[in-house]
């Protein structure tokens, strides 16, 4: 009889090592998913409020220097011209680099999420 009620401990042993493991992994989820979607929402914040004040100082940098080009140029078509063509330029230099920004968002947020 030893024997079986040394076999039920063992399973009954187990069967709590087995509740607790599934208890901490999902509990280690929970926490992993808060963590991910904390640092998620906080750089989108960041990049709406940072991004949102770069635009704006943009659109008044763009709007002076086509001002300054086009009293240099005696034209201020040219000026607003030669400004959204320095635009047209960048953008298109993103757009070929695009490749490598990826990468690189990729890998930092790879750091965050496996680590």
């Amino acid at each position: 009889m030893s024997i079986f009620k040394s076999f039920s401990n063992s399973a009954d042993k187990g069967t709590d090592a087995g509740k607790e493991f599934v208890s901490k992994s999902y509990e280690h989820a929970k926490l992993k998913a808060f963590q991910i979607s904390a640092l998620t929402i906080g750089m989108i914040a960041k990049i709406l409020l940072i991004g949102g004040l770069a635009f704006i100082g943009f659109v008044f940098l763009s709007i002076s220097a086509a001002i300054a080009l086009g009293e240099l140029f005696n034209s201020s078509a040219l000026g607003y011209l030669a400004v959204a063509g320095i635009i047209i330029v960048v953008a298109l230099l993103c757009y070929l680099f695009r490749k490598t920004l990826d990468k690189k968002v990729i890998s930092k947020m790879s750091d965050v999420f496996f680590n």
